[in-house]
């Protein structure tokens, strides 16, 4: 499969909403009291909305199955990490490094495992988002050592496996929205179970006290990954995963503007590499 065109600007103008999306619920996270359970209720709002899309979707096709599962395992690692990424980085250090390590390792899989073949200017594309994206980063104190690195670049390793496995499955699927649907209810009780387990009834006064950022949380998370997946039905995985990652711009601004983060000039560089990046991509072919 060539990756050779362009998408649809209709197309594009939603996977960069879904960018807006994913970094506002990721800044809920960050400042969440309790990220475990910020996290785990986000994901279960999301598995509340997701029976509609199965009942309308109808039945998923076997062969999508096994990396639907896939899946769900690999959303669960990332889960922790993810947390493990905010417990010793600040959001304009660690989602960068994140985001912006997934869209060369998405490219290199869609390559290896799904047939997908990117021309010299569309690599080129990709490299310089993720250089953009990732040099959001540079200049910035670690908080805590080594592991305010590790955790954002295990991260970013998992974001990229995920996004491989969900957009084979997807397109396996012979429904988008079953397939959706199934990713999002099996994909919260790994994380539920966690969140109770360590919680305990705690669980329940943390959600009664924070009902509200966590229903709006939950419903950004899943209209934002919900439009990923179906953009994987419509582009190339690297495509949708380097306009996607635009989102650390929008996590940078947050983290400094809102959060008191450290800022620095180099910001406006980074974020007209990735504007770059984005149009050097889309326009390739």
């Amino acid at each position: 499969m060539s990756a050779g065109t362009g998408m649809d600007p209709a197309v594009v103008l939603l996977i960069l909403a879904a960018a807006a999306m994913h970094a506002i619920w990721n800044a809920f996270l960050k400042v969440g009291g309790d990220r475990l359970m910020t996290i785990a209720g986000v994901i279960a709002v999301g598995a509340l909305f997701a029976p509609a899309l199965i009942a309308q979707g109808g039945p998923l096709a076997p062969e999508a199955w096994p990396f639907l599962a896939l899946s769900v395992a690999i959303h669960t690692i990332y889960f922790l990490l993810l947390l493990g990424a905010y417990r010793f980085g600040d959001l304009s250090v660690a989602y960068p490094i994140a985001r912006g390590s997934a869209p060369i390792l998405v490219a290199l899989g869609a390559m290896l495992f799904a047939g997908e073949t990117l021309r010299p200017t569309e690599i080129a594309g990709v490299v310089v988002v993720s250089a953009g994206i990732v040099s959001l980063a540079l200049g910035h104190r670690l908080v805590d050592g080594w592991r305010a690195l590790v955790y954002p670049l295990a991260t970013g390793a998992a974001i990229a496996a995920y996004t491989v496995s969900d957009g084979i499955g997807v397109r396996l699927a012979g429904s988008t929205p079953a397939f959706i649907g199934w990713l999002f209810v099996w994909s919260a009780l790994p994380i539920a179970a966690i969140a109770l387990a360590r919680r305990g009834r705690g669980a329940l006064v943390f959600l009664r006290a924070h009902w509200r950022p966590t229903l709006i949380g939950g419903v950004l998370a899943f209209t934002a990954y919900g439009l990923v997946i179906w953009a994987l039905t419509l582009g190339a995985m690297a495509h949708v995963s380097a306009l996607r990652e635009t989102s650390v711009v929008i996590g940078a601004l947050i983290g400094t503007r809102f959060l008191g983060e450290a800022s620095a000039r180099r910001r406006v560089w980074s974020a007209a590499a990735v504007a770059a990046g984005v149009v050097i991509l889309n326009l390739s072919g």
